[in-house]
């Protein structure tokens, strides 16, 4: 009796490549269930948990009465929900929301440039500055809030009952007290 016959069968039973095919379907169930890889449990033990505020600049947002969006939106001790990176991270504290002027850069007629406010071509455009206030784990390559990274220069969706626009971090401030 041969190991391998004309047929491809090892020892005349067993189809050599129906062999090889149950042999790596074992293999794929021992990895997942042995070795399960890094997506095990979010609790971290020694991590630190500190109160941050966050700068974010809103350029060029298109809203006809901007005061009516403070009013019922975006109110200083309110909340948002916020999402970085594409990943809901769920509300945040505002702490400081204000309209920042539109200015235009002039020349003068002795060379200098002075900033002066924009004639309001477009009286829709509102530039605003928001601090959130929220808790962040510090990490050694800065803080995380959720699962995203806050880095200068991150965007930030901002979602509420009358609102939902994108901004920019320009500044994280880590507060010492817990």
């Amino acid at each position: 009796m041969t190991i391998l016959d004309s047929k491809g069968r090892l020892f005349g039973k067993f189809n050599i490549l129906d062999l090889g095919a149950a042999l790596v379907i074992l293999l794929v169930i021992f990895g997942i269930f042995f070795f399960p890889g890094t997506t095990g449990s979010v609790a971290q033990v020694g991590v630190t948990t500190k109160p941050v505020e966050i700068d974010l600049i809103v350029r060029g947002l298109n809203v006809r009465d901007p005061q009516q969006l403070f009013d019922q939106g975006l109110t200083k001790g309110g909340k948002t929900n916020v999402i970085i990176r594409n990943q809901p991270h769920g509300t945040i504290n505002i702490k400081s929301a204000r309209l920042l002027p539109r200015t235009v850069l002039v020349p003068q007629p002795d060379g200098s440039v002075k900033e002066m406010p924009d004639p309001k071509t477009n009286n829709f455009s509102t530039d605003m500055l928001l601090t959130l206030d929220g808790r962040a784990t510090i990490t050694n390559n800065g803080p995380v809030m959720g699962s995203s990274k806050l880095k200068i220069g991150v965007p930030i969706e901002l979602d509420g009952f009358n609102y939902n626009f994108n901004a920019s971090v320009i500044d994280i401030r880590v507060k010492d007290k817990s």
